[in-house]
């Protein structure tokens, strides 16, 4: 799989947390269902937005990258996103860039101008089917200026030449550094070779950019580039689709200063893929009474003790029906919305089966590990380990312990409340009390 990774010149927005989680969920389910995934997700390090804010910024475009793809990560690692297997970055392949663009010359495919080398869109036959486009139809709308050189208004850059003041590279057409679409179509010759398997990205970009992948990428190599290609929706807000021109922009790492970032994940996998996501406080807060609700579960999973000498039920059953229920919605096309629902059906089952008392250890030991099975496709439960309290919190609950021993109701009913503004519920029950992050 690869996955066109982010632009670096700027931090992560709800877009790209977007992205990541569904092709994390499909990646995720892949590995579920048994196939071994090789995952890479690039970041491009070279384009005009990238030279643009490092002059603002009065720094190189290489300082302006690795001060950027740091944040993506912490944000990344928030959001629960399992590493990629490599992440390459554009700069690393320019001398694959340089070698495709000479061949496509050499075929006939690809012109020089003054400004630098196009590639001709009329020479390659399927160019829009990825699309649905119709190349007369985009040929006749497109506005031609006076100074245009190209050949079809359509044509796209393969190499820029240099202009002052820019990062450049040696090459055949001169100096200059290569344009967008080139750099994905190189990284995966590199990692992958002439055809891969699955190739996502945001709805955004199958055109022109990825109509752009294959027209290059299948006149390099006459085979066909991707067997799959799969597009998530994107984010709107108030029926807006998110962007900076609208205002109406959400950086990753400010959504988290409100919102734990697994209910953020919760949110951007609680759909299918490809729908848009409408983003809001109502959503977000509907998303984390959803997960709640889940973490209830799994800590009444946890703290279940009234276990019978024998099941009364056949919880096998159950079982069954909620991993084939999940599987069932996951191999249409990973439908998130139907296995959440289908874990959720799960949940009320054992629930009343809790409430009753009709639980072995062993039942509960296999209702967890079908739970742990879900959540790695999900990936939104904490660990044990996440879950270690922090020492204040640790110590408001010894205090309020005191008090309830001496019967001060008033005065732990107050540190409960307390806790509850910190984020931390309080549940007591015959085993002790029970401390959670909500």
């Amino acid at each position: 799989m690869y996955l066109c990774g982010p632009t670096v010149y700027d931090n992560a927005h709800l877009g790209h947390g977007r992205s990541a989680c569904a092709f994390d969920v499909i990646r995720r389910y892949l590995i579920y269902k048994g196939y071994e995934v090789i995952f890479i997700s690039n970041y491009t390090d070279i384009d005009d937005k990238m030279i643009k804010r490092a002059n603002e910024e009065k720094i190189t475009v290489k300082e302006l990258a690795d001060k950027i793809i740091p944040e993506y990560e912490k944000d990344y690692s928030a959001l629960n996103i399992l590493k990629p297997n490599k992440q390459p970055k554009a700069t690393e392949h320019i001398e694959t860039m340089i070698k495709m663009v000479k061949a496509l010359e050499e075929k006939g495919v690809a012109y020089e101008l003054t400004d630098g080398v196009y590639f001709d869109i009329t020479k390659f036959s399927n160019y829009g089917k990825l699309s649905g486009q119709n190349l007369e139809e985009l040929q006749a709308g497109a506005r031609i200026t006076k100074d245009e050189k190209k050949k079809n208004p359509q044509d796209f850059v393969l190499w820029k030449k240099s202009k002052e003041n820019e990062p450049s590279w040696d090459s055949p057409f001169g100096a200059g550094r290569p344009g967008w679409h080139i750099e994905c179509s190189a990284m995966n010759f590199d990692i992958f070779g002439e055809t891969i398997d699955i190739h996502g990205g945001g709805l955004d970009l199958i055109f022109p950019h990825h109509e752009c992948e294959i027209a290059q990428s299948e006149s390099y190599t006459g085979k066909t580039f991707v067997k799959y290609w799969l597009h998530n929706g994107f984010v709107k807000v108030d029926n807006e689709k998110m962007s900076k021109s609208l205002g109406n922009f959400f950086l990753l790492k400010d959504i988290f200063k409100k919102y734990d970032p697994l209910v953020v994940r919760y949110l951007l996998i609680s759909q299918h893929y490809r729908n848009p996501i409408d983003f809001s406080d109502t959503v977000l807060n509907q998303a984390k009474n959803s997960l709640k609700r889940i973490q209830e579960f799994v800590f009444r999973l946890d703290n279940y003790k009234n276990y019978s000498a024998q099941s009364f039920v056949n919880l096998q059953q159950i079982l069954n029906s909620g991993k084939e229920n999940f599987e069932k919605y996951m191999d249409n096309d990973f439908d998130t919305s139907g296995a959440l629902s289908a874990l959720f059906e799960l949940i009320k089952e054992v629930n009343k089966l809790i409430d009753e008392q009709k639980l072995t250890q062993n039942d509960i030991k296999e209702i967890k590990n079908l739970t742990k099975k879900f959540d790695s496709v999900f990936g939104i439960l904490k660990t044990t380990a996440d879950e270690k309290l922090p020492e204040e919190i640790t110590n408001l609950i010894k205090e309020r312990e005191k008090y309830r021993q001496e019967k001060n109701w008033t005065k732990a009913d107050e540190i409960r409340n307390e806790l509850l503004k910190k984020g931390y519920e309080i549940e007591d029950s015959s085993e002790g009390t029970k401390c959670r992050k909500i």
